[in-house]
């Protein structure tokens, strides 16, 4: 194991919570099997979270004041076990990730659902273990797929252990900005989603108070989850007066720190440098160019303290509810448009330039002046010799012109029309006709069971008013972008008022989405009440879909039909049809 500071020890570890700082004056660190162990006072009062930065009192305010988190409790040395040990007989320890004040954090096996999760271990008359028990529960009562789960919470055997998720595909926050800042519009993914989540969870009456940005992890999905909710608080004794402030100047500082890649304090954390001493807290504008100005103004005003506040003197954002709103009043920022490489150089030939063969790379030389070469004496009188072409040109423009009239006549056509040789079966002769648009005649959302049958149908006529800016919404889905696996789709029944015939449908969405285009029998009534009803005919994915048959059908009734749908910020998944075009 490579060897770890006194002052900050770093643990790459997914699933769990890093140990702080010990202090300056701490007493000696000792190892143990491989793992860093800190005695004697590793973690005491608040100002040893602040030398991590974790809740550090914003610049103006001095440790110890009532919206600071307090941790208490004496310290204690955790449990000793090993590799191998097994929990209840299922859960299997792998590797220790944390061992600090009394408690352990462990990457573990579920050999009955054999899956990676993670565990934290005390022992049971640890003066925290009632309540690192209760936080543990109360996180599991949530129940919302923007935290780490919480699977089971434990007292056995002379021990408590909270077993959590542990997700293989996910980044750290802190390993995200080692590399950089984020994009703009990844910084505004982070900061909305995870204020809807804290804000849920405040509803709820669950703080986090540990609100780090190793506790903030980004799946391959681009989603932003949160771990530790309650219990890394409860692991370490700390509570706060105003639990809605202190989770709110959190999230400000983690938008701070996608910004600007600085920590807004004047102490270093999590890898990152903080502020110059005595000047004070810097808008993430004013510390690096290019700063998109609303997201810097929405740090300032989640971190507003004590004259700190944003340069538009906003008002400041004392809990999550009122950062999301903010969050939500401000424009959408879009993911920038890919990057599309510039094609390779290629060596051009010399058929390019004029003549065969293939050139040698290099500047061409200069081409030398031409010489006029006079042809040679003719053997023939000139007189005698175009006498004779000049019949035989003629002779030949008898015979070709009088071979085409004649056909012509003989098979009875002007020179207006082709033969029928000429005309393929089904042609008119024209040129054929450009599509035209269809009107719409009605359309209405189509949720067939196992759906509730509604799909926000107030907001339907949003999807043909011709106005791009608005736009019909799904509800929002948790888990996974098929409908959280609750229904194979929705979508929305276009009539056309009597059957047409359909050659291409275009739809507009919000975010990537996939989407098949179906029809119903043209002879049909009233439109089918089952998806099944209705003949798939095209499909695609993207914002901007056609939708073009392999042939033109001919229906009254098409479904424009979702089956997977992009994420959105608040955390779920939510699909937005802003346009809808037909065509013949």
């Amino acid at each position: 194991m490579a060897e770890r500071s006194t002052a900050a020890v770093d643990v790459a570890d997914n699933g769990g919570d890093e140990p702080l700082p010990a202090k300056q004056d701490a007493a000696e660190e000792t190892t143990t099997d491989g793992v860093t162990q800190v005695l004697n006072g590793a973690e005491g009062p608040a100002g040893t979270e602040a030398a991590q930065g974790a809740e550090q009192p914003a610049p103006g305010k001095t440790a110890g004041t009532a919206d600071e988190p307090k941790s208490a409790g004496p310290t204690l040395v955790a449990p000793e076990l090993h590799s191998g040990h097994k929990l209840a007989r299922r859960y299997r320890l792998e590797e220790c990730v944390t061992r600090l004040d009394g408690f352990s954090s462990w990457r573990a096996v579920d050999e009955k659902l054999r899956r990676a999760v993670g565990v934290h271990l005390l022992p049971a008359q640890h003066p925290r273990a009632r309540s690192v028990l209760a936080a543990a529960r109360s996180a599991a009562l949530l129940g919302d797929p923007r935290f780490v789960q919480v699977l089971d919470a434990v007292e056995e055997n002379d021990l408590v252990y909270v077993v959590h998720e542990w997700l293989p595909d996910a980044v750290e926050l802190t390993a995200l900005l080692s590399s950089g800042p984020l994009e703009a519009h990844d910084a505004y993914q982070l900061v909305s989603q995870v204020s809807q989540a804290m804000a849920a969870a405040h509803r709820e009456g669950l703080a986090h108070l540990r609100l780090t940005p190793s506790a903030v992890l980004k799946t391959s999905s681009g989603q932003y989850r949160i771990r530790g909710l309650a219990v890394n608080a409860a692991l370490r004794g700390i509570t706060a007066d105003r639990p809605q402030r202190t989770d709110t100047e959190a999230i400000g500082a983690l938008l701070y720190a996608a910004l600007t890649q600085r920590w807004p304090y004047e102490t270093d954390a999590y890898g990152l440098t903080g502020l110059p001493k005595g000047v004070g807290l810097l808008s993430p504008d004013q510390v690096r160019a290019g700063v998109h100005r609303g997201l810097s103004e929405l740090a300032m005003r989640a971190l507003a303290n004590d004259g700190a506040t944003a340069s538009r003197q906003e008002p400041p954002c004392t809990t999550p509810d009122e950062l999301a709103k903010a969050v939500a009043e401000m424009p959408r920022i879009r993911p920038p448009e890919p990057a599309f490489a510039a094609p390779p150089d290629y060596q051009r030939t010399t058929y390019q330039q004029g003549n065969y063969g293939v050139t040698q790379p290099g500047p061409r030389p200069a081409a030398a002046p031409a010489t006029v070469v006079p042809p040679p004496p003719l053997q023939t009188p000139p007189g005698k010799l175009l006498k004779w072409v000049v019949s035989a040109l003629v002779i030949v423009a008898l015979g070709l012109g009088s071979w085409q009239i004649a056909d012509r006549v003989l098979n009875g056509h002007g020179d207006d029309n082709p033969p029928p040789s000429k005309i393929t079966k089904g042609s008119t002769g024209k040129a054929p006709s450009a599509p035209k648009p269809l009107a719409i005649q009605g359309v209405h959302d189509f949720d067939p069971p196992p759906g509730d049958g509604s799909e926000n149908p107030e907001d339907v006529p949003k999807a043909t008013d011709g106005d791009p800016a608005t736009a019909w919404e799904t509800k929002r889905y948790l888990g996974e972008p098929t409908f959280g696996n609750l229904k194979p789709g929705v979508g929305l029944v276009l009539d056309l008022g009597t059957a047409q015939t359909v050659g291409s449908v275009t739809v507009d969405f919000v975010g990537d989405t996939s989407v098949e285009l179906r029809a119903a029998a043209p002879d049909a009534s009233a439109p089918p009440t089952t998806a099944d009803g209705f003949t798939k005919i095209a499909q695609g994915s993207g914002e901007k879909v056609p939708l073009k048959p392999s042939k033109p059908v001919r229906a009254r009734y098409v479904l424009v039909w979702l089956t997977k749908l992009p994420a959105v910020g608040d955390g779920g998944y939510r699909g937005e049809v802003s346009e809808i075009h037909v065509t013949s």
